[in-house]
């Protein structure tokens, strides 16, 4: 069995955005703006409605059996297309467990709008039993099945007022939690040229949300307290043994937590 724990990062979709308000003589920050605003007013909150997301970064943990590794998809000058295309093959090619932490409620959805503007094929991750039987009562769609784990979603036991953020967690489990960069931080970043370091984030995120997953396994008697600090170790050696800063930094946090 393979474990694919996901985090996306994203911008306003502003070239859809000029096109559905007509604001064609504006710039993409203007526009973004514009959008914001428009969307206030509609909703009392400048957060985007999900298929007006542009996905930037999508950042990966993959375990299969003793191996581990975390990366992100594609690299910094990759299209948005060649991102979520690379996602869903990932799920054609190893029919993974998916793991995120509001996954559910938010980069799915996203990803599943901007599959439809690109015409991303993702078979088997829309399969719900036609072909393959198995996925017939555990499919990646459906909100209680096994196949995607929306850890967030889970542990709230699916009431929406239980929910919590991410950080918050992984800070109350000695993990390092958030550092140096926010999702808040994201667009100005990114008009900024710096996908490096939105893609660093990311990564951080899912590393966060990947720990948070083993202690749920042991929680669940899916993994022993032993089997669970290995996996621990492994997660630490393999930033040990990184020449990323960012990961590098990441263990550093962590160590100055377990202190």
């Amino acid at each position: 069995m393979s474990i694919l724990v996901f985090d996306i990062e994203t911008v306003p979709d502003f070239d859809s955005g000029r096109s559905i308000n007509a604001l064609t003589e504006l710039s993409d920050k203007d526009v973004v703006k514009a959008m914001q605003h428009l969307r206030y007013q509609a909703s009392g909150t400048e957060f985007m409605a999900l298929h007006l997301h542009r996905v930037v970064a999508i950042s990966v943990v993959f375990e299969q059996g003793e191996q581990i590794k975390v990366w992100s998809l594609g690299n910094p000058d990759s299209n948005e297309k060649e991102l979520v295309q690379r996602f869903f093959e990932g799920i054609d090619q190893y029919t993974p467990t998916l793991v995120s932490w509001n996954g559910a409620g938010f980069d799915l959805p996203v990803l599943n709008y901007r599959s439809l503007l690109h015409g991303v094929q993702a078979p088997r991750y829309w399969e719900m039993g036609d072909d393959d039987k198995s996925f017939r009562y555990n499919n990646y769609v459906n909100r209680y099945h096994w196949r995607h784990i929306d850890l967030m979603d889970v542990l709230g036991n699916f009431q929406p007022r239980a929910g919590a953020k991410l950080d918050e967690i992984a800070t109350m489990l000695g993990f390092p939690g958030k550092f140096g960069m926010s999702g808040g931080d994201v667009w100005e970043r990114y008009q900024q040229g710096a996908i490096e370091d939105i893609r660093n984030y990311c990564e951080s995120d899912v590393l966060n949300t990947y720990l948070v997953f083993l202690r749920f396994e042991l929680i669940r008697g899916r993994c022993s307290p032993k089997l669970y600090e290995e996996k621990l170790q492994r997660v630490k050696k393999l930033l040990r043994d990184s020449d990323q800063a960012h990961l590098s930094e990441f263990l550093t946090v962590w160590e100055n937590s377990d202190s």
